[in-house]
């Protein structure tokens, strides 16, 4: 489990297709701390670390994780969202996440709004309906509050800390970003059916 509170941007430094996807993620993690087969959210998807170096952990991702995510889009030099998993007694800043990605996101417009950044993003149709005004999202494992739903399309803002501490700050059209819907609306949702 996770909040959606980014404590590091990693880099991937290799990428090596095996029988499943292999990367390397370079962190300012102190690694000495990660045992192996913890779960680390990289830009929201909770992976498995199969392989640890001093400054750098090696995760290995299934063809169905990297089919449900954007993790295909990953290339050599790419910044990611880090966040460690939970610990018993850890502060719940942002709201539960699982790491589980529901499915991909497309920014579908960009503006300025005083200092934040208003991003507008399109859901896939299936996973719209779980989204709603002031609710909660996990975008690429960053919790952030929704301001506004109009069918598949919801809207987020940035504030300049989440731009500077994420890699939000170099969000453009088009980007391609993980969505993990709220736990809480999945499971209102499957209550609501069953009455």
């Amino acid at each position: 489990m996770f909040t959606g509170i980014i404590t590091d941007v990693g880099t991937i430094t290799e990428l090596e297709q095996q029988g499943d996807l292999r990367a390397r993620i370079q962190t300012s993690y102190d690694t000495s701390g990660i045992d192996m087969g913890a779960s680390i959210a990289s830009d929201g998807v909770c992976l498995t670390v199969v392989a640890l170096g001093p400054d750098w952990y090696d995760v290995q991702i299934s063809a169905e994780t990297v089919s449900k995510t954007n993790l295909d889009t990953w290339v050599v030099g790419k910044p990611v969202n880090l966040e460690r998993a939970l610990k018993v007694g850890d502060e719940l800043g942002g709201h539960i996440v699982s790491g589980h990605v529901d499915g991909v996101a497309e920014v579908v417009a960009l503006r300025e709004e005083g200092d934040s950044t208003r991003v507008t993003l399109r859901a896939p149709a299936t996973l719209a309906r779980f989204i709603a005004p002031k609710g909660s999202v996990a975008l690429n494992g960053t919790s952030l509050t929704v301001n506004e739903v109009e069918g598949c399309d919801f809207g987020i803002n940035f504030i300049p800390h989440t731009k500077e501490v994420t890699t939000w700050g170099d969000v453009k059209l088009g980007d391609r970003v993980n969505l993990e819907i709220d736990t809480l609306a999945r499971y209102v949702a499957r209550l609501q059916e069953s009455l």
